[in-house]
């Protein structure tokens, strides 16, 4: 499918400024100087075509009380397409990639207060046989913002988190109506020309309150973001490195920061460390080549002085979806 520039700059606007209104494909046909009919055909059309994975909200799921923690495994061939289909099965698993290493299969959890990571892993990994598996949760977080620019020009870097700023979320206490708000909200956003009209009268409640609700809970970070979830290698950014990096401790906050002003980074963490894994400070670097990516790692390591790095492609994405917390 070509894009043209009219579609290429609805899909920076879909992923930078969605427009929490109660007709938002109209206005943002109002941006792009044609209407909403013209803008949901379009929608429509970069579905189909693979472009776009979805538009709903960015959830920050400690917020809400879920426990969230990337986890890394070594699984034989034999075993792979098995442990993909198991864990892609598993609710809480929203993203989920083999990798080139010894580490060869990784995936991000979460699962609800009460649960416990240990036990859940157990549970979810008995039927696989896995030569090595852990839990590698976040204790900071340096930028958090996914942004591929369609007009081929650097990436977003906005959303860098100062380092005082950096500590994860905790729960935060939520009305009834919020509860409802989140759970109503974390679907596919409809294709018609007043969707939170009908999640609003599913809840009840008046639409221009819904959309406060909303409003109120982007403020105060419980939604970090409303957008569309875009395929980056339909629209050409094919290669993603997890870069790990072996920080100092009295170094990480300021290596950190220098990965996440980068516009190639989209998720930069500082995570623990295990006896199997001494990589502490995580950097998710996408580009249109491998070469790029290596040329930024290579960039970094010179600048910082930070020589003890890998860098893990993804081979293969088993899952990729938006998580969804109700509460």
């Amino acid at each position: 499918m070509y894009l043209d520039s009219t579609d290429r700059k609805l899909l920076n606007l879909m992923q930078a400024e969605f427009p929490l209104t109660s007709e938002p494909y109209a206005e943002l046909g109002l941006r792009l100087g044609i209407d909403g009919n013209e803008v949901l055909r379009r929608i429509g059309q970069l579905k189909t075509g693979g472009f776009i994975r979805q538009i709903s909200p960015i959830v920050d799921a400690r917020s809400l009380g879920y426990q969230t923690t990337l986890v890394a495994m070594r699984v034989i061939e034999a075993e792979l397409d098995k442990a993909e289909r198991v864990i892609g099965e598993h609710p809480g698993v929203s993203h989920g990639y083999e990798r080139d290493h010894h580490f060869n299969l990784w995936f991000t959890l979460a699962i609800p207060p009460a649960a416990d990571i240990k036990s859940e892993l157990e549970q979810l990994t008995n039927s696989i046989e896995a030569e090595a598996i852990f839990a590698l949760p976040a204790i900071k977080v340096y930028k958090l913002r996914t942004f591929f620019d369609t007009d081929e020009d650097n990436q977003s870097a906005s959303d860098t988190i100062a380092p005082s700023d950096s500590i994860l979320s905790q729960k935060i206490n939520l009305s009834r109506s919020e509860k409802e708000v989140i759970n109503e909200l974390q679907q596919d956003l409809p294709l018609v020309i007043a969707p939170f009209t009908e999640m609003a009268e599913h809840l009840g409640m008046d639409v221009e309150y819904f959309l406060t609700q909303c409003q109120t809970l982007l403020q105060r970070g419980i939604i970090r973001r409303f957008g569309v979830a875009v395929n980056h290698h339909q629209i050409g950014f094919t290669a993603n490195a997890m870069t790990c990096w072996q920080v100092p401790s009295d170094m990480v906050d300021a290596v950190g920061q220098k990965l996440a002003e980068l516009p190639e980074v989209s998720h930069c963490y500082e995570r623990r460390t295990n006896s199997m894994w001494q990589y502490n400070l995580f950097a998710m670097v996408h580009g249109h080549s491998r070469e790029i990516c290596h040329e930024v790692a290579n960039q970094v390591s010179q600048q910082t002085g930070i020589a003890d790095y890998v860098e893990l492609f993804s081979t293969k994405e088993f899952k990729k979806v938006r998580g969804k917390y109700l509460v």
